[in-house]
């Protein structure tokens, strides 16, 4: 098989992996940990925004040219829509100061209940420092992508697959294949 037509499926059917997993992840704990990690695209650096919770499930992710306050809120506002993720006690981020400034502002909204901290903490952030190894893992040897839309949906494909491989679909455990291909013949409606 070419790599052409790998890529033409992965581009096509990973937003679509995504939608359709998307209901059936289980729910995460109210402990957050948020960071961003740098892809390369068209050999300049972007920035996938990434939470996990402090079990290391994922609760979102994010992809941005920029590493600013307008890319931190959306990525926020992302988060809170997904509908597995519970509303958190405490947010966990590292010292960039976009963090403080979306959360501030988000909070001033309604967005971020009142009850809820953001915690500056470098050393808090090892679960999810950790859990960008797979990403760098998968994107290293391809040494990066030639456009942003290409790297958005490759790395979609990447997230959701990692998410259902460490056990966040519903009625799957961690490293169960049979119960990860059923799930994904089930979404697709075809024979597992």
């Amino acid at each position: 098989m070419d790599h052409t037509t790998m890529y033409r499926w992965v581009q096509r059917s990973a937003p679509e992996l995504e939608r359709r997993c998307r209901p059936h992840l289980k729910s995460t704990v109210d402990s957050w940990r948020v960071d961003e990690t740098y892809i390369k695209v068209k050999k300049e650096w972007m920035y996938l925004y990434r939470a996990v919770d402090s079990q290391g499930y994922t609760l979102d992710f994010f992809f941005s040219p920029t590493r600013n306050a307008e890319a931190a809120t959306c990525f926020f506002r992302k988060t809170f829509a997904a509908s597995h993720t519970t509303e958190p006690r405490v947010i966990n981020v590292d010292k960039n100061a976009a963090y403080p400034k979306a959360f501030a502002e988000l909070k001033a909204e309604g967005h971020i209940p009142e009850h809820c901290e953001l915690r500056q903490v470098k050393y808090l952030n090892n679960r999810i420092e950790q859990g960008h190894r797979f990403i760098k893992r998968l994107t290293k040897p391809g040494m990066g992508f030639f456009s942003f839309e290409t790297a958005r949906k490759t790395l979609q494909g990447y997230e959701i697959m990692n998410m259902l491989r460490k056990g966040q679909g519903q009625g799957i455990e961690r490293g169960d294949v049979g119960g990860l291909v059923a799930l994904v013949a089930k979404l697709f409606g075809i024979a597992a």
